[in-house]
């Protein structure tokens, strides 16, 4: 069972068929088989700032921030993560800025879409284990 929440306001257009397949294609393409759920939230640069201010201690706003509910799922893969009775992988959160997004869509000459699922992919990484300073 996939199970992709997301969630946005209606101020920001988003195209969700696009967004669920750049995670599962991410998934698949790591040999993800479990069961899964991932959240991702299109929030706003308040809403962002206000979280990277909370949980990294820096007063701005980001494109992606993502919050992981296993540790290094894919690095550690052989290990048995599941531990839910309904046998589902909860992955974590991401959440993306909208505006912050859009602006880099424009500064990069890209659609939002395009960088929508750039950032999806970003977070699902994060979400999967993998780091970058």
């Amino acid at each position: 069972m996939i199970n992709i929440i997301i969630k946005s306001s209606s101020r920001y257009p988003i195209r969700r068929k696009i967004i669920k397949k750049a995670i599962i294609t991410m998934l698949a393409a790591r040999q993800v088989e479990d069961d899964f759920e991932v959240e991702v939230n299109i929030i706003g640069d308040r809403k962002m700032r206000e979280l990277k201010k909370i949980y990294l201690k820096i007063d701005e706003t980001t494109d992606v921030l993502s919050f992981p509910l296993q540790d290094d799922y894919f690095i550690n893969k052989k290990k048995d993560f599941i531990d839910n009775p309904d046998n589902l992988l909860r992955l974590g959160t991401i959440f993306i800025s909208y505006p912050q997004a859009r602006r880099q869509a424009n500064l990069h000459k890209l659609l939002i879409d395009e960088e929508i699922n750039q950032l999806t992919e970003h977070g699902m990484l994060h979400l999967l284990g993998f780091h970058h300073e």
